[in-house]
């Protein structure tokens, strides 16, 4: 037999390097997505999360703004409804998704409303997004039957504290019509049984055939009610009255202050998305909502447009984090 060969540290250091340079490109290669792909964005389907039920508001505005980027950009933007739990099932499918640009979320304050009152949701409500622009902005309403004998806010008041205990209201439990319904009861002094509904569609259906008194909703789904006589509206919580119902008082008006005016609706990204995607795409969401088509078919379903940048975005979303955890902490409102 021949002699063995000596090994030495020098023999094992090129087989180590490059070991250690394979198992490199195996984890590059392993990963979902790169940052250098932003520089070719968009190259396929995005996808838009609507976290509530097709045919509502939230998701004609989707599929309004959809439509616009993907003719701007020349490639499919679909959307896909995941309603369900107040909209934290659809937060949830964003939160969790690739930061590439290509899984959105049409949200607001229905996402960071939640985190005022949820510590378990699986992500955190402002910290799993990137803001990218609001694209609209509603309100909300109290609205109550009219067979109530009662014209007004004020004779509302009076006849629910005359039965305390015996009228009812609806909503959707732990999102902001819950919040406030329950901050409508606590400034006025009233004592109204809140009936929890999976969605905000069927407390105006129950309050439409008389079963609940009264019910908070946006005004996206009040309007119609309110010009057929179907529904009466108490008050609004828009700074300013609505101007299909100049004669409603806001919450301000009635001695109601310190609760969110505005309902923000706007696209989200997951957190960690590129900057040069997230100003891509709100350049191309103010380009459609600079649209007269665009803007008269938001109008249409009882919201406005509104033009601005991620920053101002986030910054409202901040402020009406801190709004709405006050409105809890003084409410006292548990979700079960």
């Amino acid at each position: 037999m021949g002699a063995a060969k000596k090994i030495t540290m020098q023999d094992h250091k090129p087989r180590q390097r490059q070991r250690k340079f394979s198992l490199i490109a195996l984890i590059l290669m392993a990963l979902p997505w790169q940052p250098s792909q932003a520089a070719g964005y968009p190259e396929r389907t995005i996808k838009i999360v609507v976290p509530f039920p097709a045919g509502g508001p939230t998701d004609v505005a989707a599929r309004l703004i959809a439509q616009s980027l993907a003719t701007k950009f020349g490639k499919g933007v679909v959307v896909e409804n995941h309603p369900g739990a107040g909209g934290r099932i659809g937060a949830k499918v964003v939160a969790t998704a690739v930061p590439d640009g290509y899984t959105l979320l049409l949200g607001g304050t229905n996402v960071n409303a939640i985190g005022a009152i949820f510590s378990d949701l699986g992500f955190d409500p402002i910290k799993s997004f990137a803001p990218i622009g609001v694209v609209c902005v509603d309100s909300l309403a109290i609205a109550i039957s009219p067979r109530l004998p009662t014209t007004d806010f004020k004779e509302f008041v009076q006849y629910a504290k005359d039965h305390p205990g015996q009228l009812k209201y609806g909503a959707s439990p732990g999102i902001y019509t819950q919040f406030a319904g329950e901050y409508f009861k606590l400034k006025t002094g009233t004592d109204i049984l809140f009936v929890p509904y999976k969605g905000g569609a069927p407390a105006v259906t129950d309050a439409l055939g008389g079963h609940i008194e009264m019910v908070v909703n946006n005004k996206s789904n009040l309007l119609p009610q309110f010009k057929d006589g179907k529904l009466k509206a108490l008050a609004v919580t828009s700074r300013d009255r609505w101007p299909e119902l100049p004669q409603t008082p806001t919450m301000r008006e009635v001695g109601i202050t310190g609760f969110p005016q505005e309902v923000l609706f706007g696209l989200l990204a997951p957190a960690g998305t590129p900057e040069t995607i997230i100003d891509q795409l709100n350049g191309a969401i103010n380009e459609a909502l600079q649209s007269a088509g665009v803007r008269a078919s938001l109008n249409g379903i009882g919201v406005d447009a509104r033009i601005g940048t991620p920053e101002a975005f986030a910054s409202a979303l901040d402020e009406q984090a801190r709004e709405w955890k006050s409105v809890i902490e003084e409410t006292g409102i548990t979700v079960e």
